[in-house]
């Protein structure tokens, strides 16, 4: 699981995903007559950093879909309403979505950004110490749900594996946030 967060825009400079040839120039954000951003095609957007962003790529993962129907099922059977998705690739475009609609000014995207990168930290560090402690093979490749049977306790379990799917999910979206915050207000996101 990818533990950057890195905001810096994507510009198709050695940035390529999964398609193995050369990406567009940039996300095809369009804009009006008056160089407004045409929120229509944000899901243009995603889709591209879908495509040719490896660290929101990450979300297509088999490892991650696992993870994240993993949750979906647990947060089922523990009776959370719960929106069934398809695919976590379609959770992360409506999360995405959503917060633009929540937070529409700048100073409350810009505090949205920063709570995902927060949870992101949370995430990477509790997983680093649970990886370590239980001495779990990350880097294997290997079902990261098995793996996760390694923890002796059921509660622990379920922290490492919603952990790790807050991981990827915090990852892409502040990816995609961070180069649409900078789309909107004409300067980078800064902590």
């Amino acid at each position: 699981m990818d533990r950057a967060g890195n905001l810096q825009s994507t510009s198709g400079n050695g940035d390529s995903g999964s398609k193995g040839a050369d990406p567009p120039p940039g996300p095809p954000l369009q804009r009006h007559a008056g160089g407004r951003v045409d929120l229509d095609s944000v899901p243009d957007v995603i889709q591209w950093f879908l495509d040719f962003d490896q660290r929101v790529a990450i979300i297509k993962h088999p490892n991650v879909e696992e993870v994240f129907q993993w949750k979906q099922e647990q947060s089922r059977a523990s009776g959370e309403t719960v929106f069934d998705f398809k695919q976590a690739q379609d959770r992360l475009a409506i999360g995405i979505i959503q917060a633009l609609a929540e937070h529409n000014s700048e100073r409350a995207l810009h505090s949205w950004i920063s709570q995902l990168l927060n949870a992101l930290d949370s995430a990477t560090k509790a997983n680093e110490a649970a990886a370590e402690t239980y001495k779990l093979d990350l880097a294997a490749g290997g079902s990261v749900v098995k793996e996760a049977d390694k923890i002796p306790s059921a509660r622990g379990r379920r922290e490492f594996l919603i952990n790790c799917w807050l991981e990827s999910l915090c990852t892409a979206e502040a990816r995609v946030l961070g180069w649409l915050y900078k789309e909107f207000y004409g300067h980078a996101f800064a902590p």
